[in-house]
């Protein structure tokens, strides 16, 4: 793809479903291109395709990764649901988010559909919250969950620290 041309694809022509081992050197690759950005996530350093095939295998049926997927059966971005604290039973109803999408197909809606697929499973498994951690310098993060109705409830001082530099994490919540 020519720089600065954006996918060919329309968002509408995008398909939602639940990702599996197989998806795992698209999730890989958007992490590396995500942690390669220095900028918007914590992550630094992705996963390997074998770690992350690993952790897709793992999943308890309470979680889920959703992949979106273009016209030619590449991942434009995915949603990960993960338990917030798997192993304290009075925190069950509680899920922590995390989207991730490649820079051309930000802003595009391609994070709002996979929401919509995130939360009808969410319900489906009886959550009742959800929880984002967003770096702070992560202005367009902040705004797109804002859009879904999510809000600030918290902050990690100085919790991200790449390149030498730290950053804070903003906690946000969102209320099924």
């Amino acid at each position: 793809m020519t720089p600065g041309t954006g996918p060919t694809t329309s968002p509408a022509d995008l398909r939602i479903r639940r990702a599996n081992e197989d998806d795992s050197e698209g999730i890989v690759e958007i992490w590396r291109t995500i942690a390669a950005e220095r900028i918007y996530s914590a992550v630094d350093q992705p996963w390997t395709v074998e770690q992350q095939r690993a952790y897709l295998s793992s999943l308890s049926p309470r979680e889920a990764v959703h992949a979106a997927i273009d016209g030619s059966g590449s991942i434009a971005g995915f949603q990960s649901l993960d338990l917030w604290a798997a192993s304290i039973r009075s925190m069950m109803h509680v899920a922590q988010l995390g989207t991730f999408v490649l820079p051309d197909w930000r802003g595009r809606g391609v994070g709002a559909a996979l929401f919509e697929a995130t939360r009808a499973f969410a319900r489906e498994c009886a959550y009742a919250k959800f929880v984002a951690q967003v770096r702070a310098s992560n202005r367009s993060a902040h705004a797109f969950y804002h859009r879904l109705g999510f809000h600030a409830c918290g902050r990690l001082t100085r919790q991200v620290r790449i390149d030498g530099l730290e950053d804070d994490e903003i906690l946000m919540e969102f209320f099924l």
